[in-house]
């Protein structure tokens, strides 16, 4: 069976800049759509932030195995309610990517619980991307490093947790270093940060880059799920494995069941 993936732009950029409708006259989301899809082994489909719910109702993320999350301008408008459905799906095993800007949305704040600040400018210098973990899944068919010609740079630091791997570190021509490749686990939920993406230049037309979102797609699903993942029940002491008798005093006498 596919994996089904689901590509969430925020699909303001398009529609106010000249130079992002003509780099991606069909949006962004589609374009980084076309790229996953070029693996038989993924079905894509792509929302907005401007669909009811922003597209990510409840049934839509039951019939997502992997999110890729782009946005920029519109952090803010990203209803809360939607960021914590999206975080219990992640929790619960959906696995998400993360691209370029959307190191400042809402969804991978809330699941780095850090202020995922960095440094940054927009002058369309060379990145190369060195791949430091050559062994990942993610880097998978790559050289030992890739360059993008024209990028918004970023640079350290970066304001996430360690994460369990890094995949890529980037340099940029103006002398920076940033860590681009990131993989997490929040839950039972793959996570992976991927840097490059800036909507003024044509990273989602290079064929390499369509590489990594493919390997990370693959590396980010997880056949499993854990619905129940986020619930604390109370065991009662009859129903413990092994026999056992309540000493103590207790907070969950009469009048106090529902403390918690």
């Amino acid at each position: 069976m596919p994996i089904r993936t689901l590509v969430w732009g925020e699909n303001v950029h398009e529609h106010i800049n000249k130079t992002v409708a003509d780099i991606y006259p069909e949006g962004m989301h589609n374009q980084i759509a076309k790229l996953i899809g070029k693996d038989a082994n993924i079905s894509v489909k792509t929302t907005t932030l401007q669909e009811p719910e922003h597209g990510l109702t409840d049934k839509v993320l039951e019939e997502t195995d992997v999110l890729v999350w782009w946005g920029h301008r519109a952090h803010g408008d990203v209803a809360d309610e939607i960021v914590e459905r999206v975080a219990k799906r992640v929790w619960e095993g959906m696995g998400l990517i993360v691209l370029h800007s959307g190191h400042f949305s809402k969804i991978f704040k809330r699941l780095m619980g850090s202020p995922c600040a960095l440094n940054w400018r927009e002058a369309g210098e060379r990145e190369r991307l060195w791949v430091v973990n050559p062994g990942h899944p993610i880097a998978k068919g790559l050289p030992a490093y890739f360059e993008l010609e024209n990028e918004e740079m970023y640079g350290e630091p970066f304001s996430v947790p360690e994460p369990l791997e890094t995949v890529f570190v980037s340099w940029f021509q103006g002398g920076e270093v940033f860590r681009s490749g990131l993989t997490y686990r929040k839950g039972a939920g793959n996570v992976f940060y991927f840097r490059p993406g800036h909507e003024t230049y044509p990273t989602y037309h290079d064929e390499t880059v369509g590489l990594v979102l493919r390997n990370a797609v693959n590396w980010a699903y997880n056949s499993n799920r854990f619905p129940h993942i986020t619930d604390a029940p109370n065991v009662p002491v009859e129903k413990a494995l092994e026999p056992i008798k309540a000493r103590g005093g207790s907070l969950h006498e009469a009048g106090e069941e529902g403390f918690r």
